[in-house]
């Protein structure tokens, strides 16, 4: 039995498949969670890096295997693809061992409330417009995590918890800011045009909760930098959870319900690095080897 229990539970950019996915600390917080509903809002499994090389741990399939367990044994599990992870919407509509995929979907909380969720990359004009400026935009953002990576590491050996260099940087950057502030301002209207009372997203790795005009915007964050979740109590009420820094209080039942919480900033795998997936192959074999995983029995030992 979990111990952490929720009404809902909303997880976005976990990017499996690279070696900055926080794949551990994400195992860890689905197996001390549960919930009747999972949503996934895009770039979890991060099939951009099939192009140039993937890591793959056992991990990653461990994880999996916990999400279909939990779509088997109750959980309404909803995928819904992001940019990362694009080549998997052409299957909205499909059902893969229990995980409905769809483009995107309209969660009602508890107190009634109409919550469009979706990834997000669609109101991105650079991922929209001009995909190799997207692309540039995402190797810079792999030499800040592999600088990440590194810092992390010497934190370890000098007996320092996980701290993100990235997402410090990142939120400290005067375009990045203003990035943020009009990608929500964008989501926003959509709702808005939408005629629901809220929006979830993903995309930014800037984990949220704001009232804007009227309407509630949220996004998850991510399990890169900041490893963090959005979470539904049976009241309706909603807020962020950063694990690294609550998981303990949270499974012992220490620290009180609060809505709108949030915390200040501050294993060896498998590589193949000559796999198919990382000699520029088509990317439908890829994608069909993801459709196997994803249809792959379910080991219930997870």
């Amino acid at each position: 039995m979990s111990d952490f229990k929720q009404r809902a539970i909303f997880i976005s950019d976990t990017h499996l498949g690279t070696r900055d996915a926080q794949s551990e600390y994400l195992l860890d917080f689905l197996r001390n969670s549960e919930s009747d509903y999972l949503y996934l809002l895009g770039d979890i499994i991060d099939i951009w890096k099939l192009r140039s090389g993937w890591h793959w741990p056992q991990l990653n399939n461990d994880l999996l295997q916990l999400v279909f367990k939990k779509a088997r044994t109750g959980t309404r599990v909803i995928y819904v693809p992001g940019n990362h992870d694009e080549m998997l919407r052409k299957y909205v509509g499909s059902n893969f061992n229990g995980i409905q995929i769809q483009q995107d979907a309209v969660h009602v909380t508890a107190d009634g409330r109409r919550l469009l969720l979706i990834h997000g990359d669609e109101f991105d004009s650079v991922v929209t417009n001009n995909r190799w400026l997207a692309h540039i935009g995402s190797w810079a953002y792999d030499v800040l995590l592999w600088l990440n990576r590194h810092f992390n590491n010497l934190r370890r050996r000098l007996g320092f918890p996980y701290w993100s260099l990235s997402h410090y940087l990142k939120h400290r950057v005067k375009n990045a800011v203003n990035y943020i502030s009009s990608f929500e301002q964008a989501l926003v209207r959509e709702a808005r045009q939408r005629g629901v009372d809220g929006i979830v997203c993903g995309h930014i790795h800037h984990a949220a909760i704001e009232e804007m005009e009227g309407i509630s915007y949220a996004n998850p964050g991510d399990w890169v930098e900041s490893c963090t979740a959005l979470t539904e109590n049976n009241q309706g009420q909603m807020r962020i959870i950063h694990w690294l820094e609550e998981s303990a209080s949270l499974l012992t039942g220490e620290r009180e319900w609060s809505p709108y919480m949030d915390m200040p900033e501050d294993s060896k795998a498998m590589d193949i690095p000559n796999s198919a997936y990382s000699r520029g192959l088509e990317l439908q074999e890829p994608i069909e080897y993801m459709i196997d995983l994803i249809n792959a029995p379910v080991n219930d030992s997870n």
